[in-house]
Formats: C-alpha cells, sequence, structure tokens
C-alpha cells in the first residue's frame, strides 16, 4: 500500500510542477490589452487616420473589462494551489489537500486574473463640428470636459478623443 501512496504523491507533485510550468509559460505570453488614446501599437504607428474636430457634450465613468480570461490566472493558481497543499499532512490526507489547494487556487487566481482585467473608463460624448454625435469609450487617462473641444481620431484601428 506504500509504494501506491508513494506512486500516487509522485503523480500529484509531477502534475503540479507541469502546472507550473504551464502557467508560466501562459503568463509570459500575456499582455495587457489598452483602451489609452495614447497607446498605439506597432501595426497603429505611422498610418495616416481621419481627424475630427468636435466639442465633448458628456463625459460618464465606465469600467472596461476585458472580454474573457486568458485561462492563465487559473492555471497559474491551480499550480500554487496544488504545491501549497501538497506541504499538508501525509497519505490520503496529503492527496486530498493537495487536490483542496488546487480547487481553491483556480478559483482565486480566476478571480484574480478577472479583476486584473477591468480598468476605469470614459464613455465621452462628441457633436462634431458638422453636427453628428459620436460615442467613444475609451480609458480613463486622458482629462476631458464637458464643452471641451475635441480632435475625434479614427482610421487605424480604434477610435480615440483627444484634446485639442
Amino acid at each position: 500500500m506504500s509504494n501506491q501512496h508513494s506512486l500516487i504523491a509522485n503523480c500529484v507533485k509531477a502534475s503540479a510542477v507541469a502546472l507550473c510550468v504551464v502557467a508560466v509559460g501562459s503568463l509570459s505570453g500575456c499582455a495587457k490589452p489598452s483602451a489609452s488614446a495614447n497607446v498605439y501599437t506597432y501595426g497603429q504607428a505611422q498610418r495616416e487616420q481621419i481627424v475630427r474636430l468636435g466639442t465633448v457634450t458628456a463625459v460618464r465613468s465606465i469600467v472596461i473589462q476585458q472580454e474573457r480570461t486568458s485561462g492563465a490566472g487559473l492555471v497559474g493558481g491551480a499550480a500554487v494551489g496544488g504545491i501549497a497543499g501538497n506541504s499538508v499532512g501525509g497519505g490520503n490526507g496529503n492527496a486530498l489537500a493537495t487536490v483542496g489547494g488546487a480547487i481553491l487556487g483556480a478559483l482565486a487566481g480566476n478571480a484574480i486574473e478577472e479583476r486584473v482585467g477591468k480598468q476605469d473608463g470614459l464613455e465621452i460624448t462628441v457633436r462634431l463640428d458638422n453636427g453628428e454625435l459620436r460615442v467613444i469609450a475609451q480609458e480613463a487617462d486622458v482629462p476631458l470636459a464637458v464643452n471641451q473641444r475635441v480632435q475625434v481620431i479614427s482610421g487605424a484601428g480604434p477610435t480615440r478623443v483627444t484634446p485639442i
């Protein structure tokens, strides 16, 4: 029986190490997307864009949220929780603690990733000089106020609102 417990413990440890490797690999490939008016991707640089002038008629605070998580928080949390759980107890209790730690770690890691994937934003309503109304949502890193003159930049990716 002790050989079986040893085999199970080794399998659990090997699985935990494999999860850590996957988690690190997943996290190293993650990039936080930006909804900032000040951030351009390499592919958006040096491209001609259309500029329309207008006046801000309304600004509303919003939350910008990633459409879905990458799974890195889930996998990383499971790996960390599994390793932490594996250090508790011995025998069957050790295996249960490892599985329980992995489950709790996965839930915590996923919740953290969801929280990190949210940022403060603004919903900006602009009356263009031609009379048309436009609403643009972007990160709240450029201060804008009602009656402020702005430029609405579009054509090479996302539309941006910036002060004149």
